[in-house]
């Protein structure tokens, strides 16, 4: 869903417990009114809401919410595309929560690995 070149555009999530609706759409480059709508039409989408019915999400949410930027922005599909193909494989949810610097990292690993081998 979302590639190693589009997290690389979008700022890193800080290491944080509960993000505002204001956070949340400038980490992902959304606006706070599409944010709300995503909410209605994506069920697995529910921030915590707390005093006077404001919401807070979690890095969870955050990642959920580019996945679905992703979907309806760079691949093309429609909402109830992108609702199906999210209910379809909820095990690609959390598939692409790992940043660019860490594969790197990873595969520098491996490398170095293999060489010992």
């Amino acid at each position: 869903m979302l590639e190693a070149k589009n997290n690389d555009e979008l700022p890193p999530i800080p290491p944080k417990r509960y993000f505002t609706i204001g956070e949340v759409g400038e980490l992902c480059v959304v606006k706070p009114h599409v944010l709300r709508y995503w909410e209605a039409e994506f069920p697995q989408l529910k921030p915590v809401k707390r005093r006077g019915n404001r919401r807070y999400y979690q890095r969870q949410d955050v990642i959920l919410i580019r996945q679905i930027k992703s979907l309806l922005y760079e691949q093309g599909y429609t909402i109830g595309g992108a609702r199906q193909k999210m209910t379809e494989s909820p095990e690609d949810v959390t598939k692409f929560s790992v940043n660019s610097s860490e594969i790197k990292t990873l595969i520098k690993e491996l490398e170095e690995v293999i060489e010992a081998l």
